[in-house]
């Protein structure tokens, strides 16, 4: 879904003023970073580690764990495409409406899809359908912002212990449910837990993920992963990311309050369902009217971007997703809808 993805400002003659429609929280003081880069620009004259060997390990020393149980990649993104390379040609199952790049991995490497749209429970002993051997989730959900509770994920995996499950914590930092932590995931030998770094510290230029996982589990990928894929420039911020702990400046319970009060007032037109979220984004249903529409004259009136959603599988036309941004930018998105709803 190459050109499915927000942040596509420049789709539109008027420049962007409030981007509601990427869930990177891009009020990071990163002159420090951008100064150090700027420093070792003379890096790019060699090449970077064929595999990020040192970067990998301070990363295990952050999560305590053993090197061989951290992998970094080009971004969240190049590990779902090994992941769905290593185990080609498998039957997954992916919880719905999600980020699409999981199925389009998949579908990319010869598997063979399903979509589930509800999960086991108790009743059902926990079991996934017995011809499923991976499965993909996300947590916190994107477009949703839901939460699997972590006791609930345990119980599956350990009910389902034939499956390898993906799950995808790029917006853990931004929610304050419990997730699992590296260790307890790699605990496991069945788990692949994903981070982001460029959601976590806002560089989604540099390309920056890491999968953490059981030692054995990793090594499969790695017979896989292609060399150099980590540039040095990259592998350079990912090291001074970790050293510095580049504050983000949010206080996340603080955002999160204000992703409920945006809620609310989104509801408050009349016009809007706005799902329950566990973090600073959200999934909007249009009570009428289609979501490109509102995201056309929105960004063409006012010079707000919003997502629409209408391509997540699962969802139609009338949804759509925004993050929270400051109140004095919420309160005019939610006007500026106002205003749209008042031309029906």
């Amino acid at each position: 879904m190459i050109e499915g993805h927000g942040d596509d400002a420049y789709k539109y003659k008027r420049p962007i003023e409030v981007n509601f429609s990427s869930n990177v929280y891009g009020r990071v003081d990163l002159s420090g970073l951008q100064a150090h880069l700027c420093h070792h620009i003379s890096g790019i004259s060699s090449y970077p580690e064929p595999e990020p060997y040192t970067l990998e390990g301070r990363l295990a020393e952050k999560h305590h764990l053993p090197s061989a149980s951290v992998c970094v990649t080009n971004g969240a993104t190049e590990a779902i495409y090994l992941i769905a390379q290593t185990f080609r040609g498998t039957n997954t199952a992916i919880f719905q409406p999600t980020f699409s790049e999981y199925a389009d991995a998949c579908r990319m490497h010869g598997h063979r899809v399903a979509s589930m749209y509800k999960l086991p429970t108790a009743e059902d002993n926990y079991l996934l359908p017995p011809d499923i051997r991976m499965f993909w989730l996300c947590n916190p959900n994107n477009p949703t912002g839901a939460v699997i509770e972590k006791a609930y994920l345990k119980e599956l995996i350990e009910h389902n212990p034939q499956v390898c499950f993906v799950i995808d914590q790029s917006y853990e930092f931004f929610t304050l449910q419990p997730l699992f932590s590296s260790v307890e995931a790699a605990h496991f030998s069945n788990v692949l837990l994903l981070h982001s770094m460029t959601k976590r510290y806002a560089v989604p230029g540099l390309r920056l993920g890491y999968i953490t996982a059981h030692e054995g589990l990793l090594s499969r990928l790695r017979t896989h992963r292609m060399p150099w894929s980590v540039n040095q420039l990259a592998i350079e911020a990912g090291l001074y990311l970790l050293e510095y702990d580049v504050p983000n400046p949010l206080n996340i319970s603080a955002y999160l309050q204000e992703t409920a009060r945006l809620r609310n007032a989104l509801e408050q037109t009349g016009g809007l369902e706005v799902w329950a979220t566990e973090t600073h984004f959200m999934l909007v249903h249009l009570r009428f009217g289609k979501a490109s529409a509102l995201k056309d004259y929105l960004a063409n009136e006012h010079g707000i971007l919003i997502r629409d959603a209408s391509n997540f599988e699962g969802l139609d036309e009338r949804f759509f997703r925004i993050a929270t941004q400051t109140p004095e930018e919420n309160d005019r998105l939610v006007q500026a809808i106002g205003q749209w709803f008042e031309t029906y």
